[in-house]
């Protein structure tokens, strides 16, 4: 009987995925297959994990952004079009939008609703790791990310991307499920997360493991005061954060110098 113990793992080749820990490659692909599963079902999976709430949030989001007409704005992790339609209203006839998200069917859902709603011009759709941005320098004026943040693999290569893209003076908004704040409401906020809301997922979506991840990875996300952090590292200036919520969802911003 070898008495020895283990080796440590090493953290560099692994990451989380929810709660668990999975070889960094595979991350992504996981997370490709969640939100492939739930694309069809993107709304009614925020409505089932914000009980609706994040309809008012990213309308605030998008409404305190600062953007102006004419701005060119990259919305990543686009998802099925939320905040792209939000900010078309604001950049005007001569502004444009680019929709990136690194999912397909997600990237479709939002093109398709688009389309639907007869909002056609001044879209684009890419489809992007925004880890590895296919973007100039300075390409942007606001680059906004809505409940992607956390589940990007290499989040410091993202927020640095993010940067990179920037225009001198030009803004980033992550807009994030986050770290509840009251002491009281934790205890509910964790029974939703854990025992409601995968049953909510296979009811409404036939999918309760996808939302169990869903879940597990809101709790994995840095909280607040780290990912302001994070933002300062990857080069923004006069970063700070607004709790939505008590907490249950922040927005970051940070501005390119």
């Amino acid at each position: 009987m070898n008495d020895q113990p283990s080796p440590p793992q090493d953290s560099s080749t692994t990451t989380h995925f929810g709660f668990r820990d999975v070889p960094v490659g595979d991350k992504q692909k996981l997370v490709g297959e969640v939100f492939s599963s739930v694309a069809g079902k993107y709304d009614l999976m925020n409505d089932l994990m914000s009980l609706g709430i994040h309809r008012v949030w990213k309308r605030y989001f998008v409404a305190t952004s600062q953007v102006r007409r004419g701005d060119r704005v990259l919305d990543l992790a686009g998802g099925t079009g939320d905040i792209a339609l939000l900010l078309r209203d604001r950049v005007g006839e001569t502004g444009s939008i680019v929709l990136g998200d690194i999912n397909g069917e997600m990237l479709r859902v939002g093109r398709d609703r688009m389309t639907d709603q007869g909002k056609v011009s001044g879209f684009e759709y890419v489809q992007v790791n925004a880890e590895k941005l296919p973007f100039p320098d300075a390409s942007f004026d606001l680059v906004t990310i809505a409940f992607g943040l956390r589940n990007v693999t290499d989040k410091d290569a993202a927020l640095r991307e993010m940067n990179r893209v920037l225009k001198v003076g030009g803004q980033a908004r992550v807009l994030e499920f986050s770290e509840v704040t009251a002491d009281w409401f934790k205890p509910v906020y964790d029974f939703h997360s854990f025992k409601v809301l995968p049953v909510l997922g296979r009811l409404f979506a036939n999918d309760a493991d996808s939302y169990q991840y869903l879940a597990e990875s809101i709790r994995k996300h840095p909280p607040q005061a780290e990912l302001k952090g994070m933002m300062e590292a990857a080069g923004f200036a006069r970063c700070r954060y607004r709790n939505l919520s008590a907490g249950i969802c922040a927005i970051h911003t940070g501005y390119r110098v």
